[in-house]
């Protein structure tokens, strides 16, 4: 088998660049429908659901968004209509699809956690569908490394928790702020639990109610560290909001560290991220940033403890899922990042 590996440049004017998604029928695959279907580069062949055998369906959501039905996922048909794949699949079915589409010569951007964690152990125990990593897989938080999108061949979008919690934190970890542990606490819209239901997620059982749950087990704690360089205490909570996350952080920061060092250091990381707004001591909501692919990250130190706490917000299913899957799109194939989502 012949493999044509991805082209690196970007595309002629007025080139259109052919994309599927598999996983069409979820949040964020219904997400990437209706942000790609008006992509002024990107033209939606197909869009199908996560396994072969579901039967063809419209989603009324989409009419005369994409009036074209969801079809079962063909591996086949994917490679046949599209340059790029976006995969909105559980996470062994893209295991298996993110791998066999990369080796067949297509460029794949996955929004499920297979390819995330770069250590095998931990990928093992978190991901045990993806024994490797395919080669060109790159780690996918756009506002703290561009440079490898162009050459990705699978890039690996980061989870809606962790790009919340790096985007807050990264800067000060990098710049040597940050001392000791981190602990992040997290809350979630009930879409960020997917599509399928049970009895955490049902309507009676979680309205009117907050609940904390992975406690020293979720899968995002490896990712964040990973990333990060710190140990973390992640907590994640469900709130009864169809979408949205809203992360509050606690650190310790370096002795002698005074807010305005802080402020320069995180404007100056952001200074070109146009997805990144910073709000100082007017700290964000979920209001703010709902149905956008912004993060919105705002803190308060106390100079006297050396203490920060940060507040992180955005939509887990535009900048915590399609969205920010869509910017890594526009990355790899070399035009404006911004291009779709404003």
């Amino acid at each position: 088998m012949t493999v044509t590996h991805p082209s690196t440049s970007a595309p002629a004017a007025g080139t259109r660049i052919r994309v599927a998604i598999a996983g069409a029928t979820g949040f964020a695959g219904q997400e990437l429908v209706k942000l790609l279907s008006r992509h002024p580069v990107a033209q939606l062949t197909v869009a199908m659901s996560s396994a072969a055998g579901s039967p063809t369906r419209h989603i009324p959501a989409l009419t005369r968004i994409w009036d074209d039905p969801i079809v079962p996922l063909d591996i086949d048909r994917l490679c046949a209509e599209a340059e790029v794949v976006f995969l909105a699949l559980p996470e062994a079915a893209s295991a298996e699809v993110g791998a066999a589409l990369v080796a067949r010569g297509v460029r794949v951007v996955d929004l499920s956690g297979a390819f995330r964690l770069r250590d095998d152990h931990a990928r093992h125990k978190f991901y045990p569908a993806t024994p490797v990593l395919p080669e060109g897989t790159m780690y996918g938080l756009a506002e703290h490394d561009r440079s490898g999108f162009r050459a990705a061949r699978l890039v690996s979008c980061p989870g809606c928790y962790p790009t919340a919690a790096l985007i807050a934190t990264q800067p000060l970890a990098d710049a040597g702020l940050l001392v000791g542990p981190v602990i992040v606490d997290a809350k979630s819209g009930i879409s960020g639990a997917g599509k399928t239901p049970s009895d955490r997620t049902h309507f009676s059982e979680n309205h009117g109610s907050v609940s904390a749950y992975g406690l020293f087990s979720h899968r995002h704690t490896p990712e964040i560290e990973q990333e990060l360089g710190h140990a973390v205490t992640f907590v994640p909570h469900l709130v009864p909001l169809d979408r949205g996350i809203l992360e509050t952080i606690y650190a310790t920061l370096k002795p002698g560290t005074k807010d305005a060092e802080v402020s320069a250091v995180m404007h100056a990381a952001y200074a070109d991220a146009p997805f990144v707004r910073l709000v100082g001591s007017h700290l964000p909501e979920i209001k703010h940033v709902a149905h956008t692919n912004f993060c919105d990250v705002g803190w308060k130190v106390d100079e006297h403890t050396g203490r920060i706490i940060l507040v992180s917000c955005l939509d887990n299913l535009v900048k915590g899922a399609a969205g920010q899957a869509i910017q890594n799109f526009n990355l790899a194939v070399g035009i404006d990042e911004k291009t779709g989502l404003l």
